[in-house]
């Protein structure tokens, strides 16, 4: 079976181990649940939070998230919208970010998992 891809594994929120099973046990739209996690991996079992706190880490990665999103939505504005009222910077901007939270949320978290939790890919947890 051929290895599966890193990035195809982040972009669908799969475990960083088997990069099968989900993460998160909700869809990301519904806004009551996007946040809530499986404890373990349903294909190969690994538990997520391999230590305590693991996750609070992922409040810088979705700061920097956050950040480019002002930025880029900045730029865009003013470019494009000819630099218009600070309103309306401000308005876009928090609609924007507001919006994208639980995408921000996910991709924080997923990333904390890869590059920073120490776990890495195995297929032989695949076949459990």
């Amino acid at each position: 079976m051929p290895k599966p891809n890193q990035l195809g594994a982040i972009i669908a929120c799969k475990c960083p181990r088997c990069r099968q099973g989900d993460v998160f046990s909700h869809a990301a739209m519904n806004l009551r649940k996007f946040d809530a996690m499986h404890k373990t991996c349903p294909v190969c079992g690994l538990y997520y939070e391999t230590e305590v706190g693991l996750f609070w880490g992922s409040m810088y990665i979705s700061y920097g998230f956050s950040v480019g999103i002002v930025v880029l939505v900045g730029l865009i504005l003013y470019f494009l919208a000819n630099d218009p009222p600070t309103w309306v910077y401000m308005s876009v901007v928090g609609a924007v970010v507001f919006f994208t939270t639980p995408l921000l949320f996910r991709y924080a978290r997923i990333l904390m998992l890869y590059f920073f939790a120490g776990v890495e890919y195995n297929s032989n947890y695949s076949k459990r």
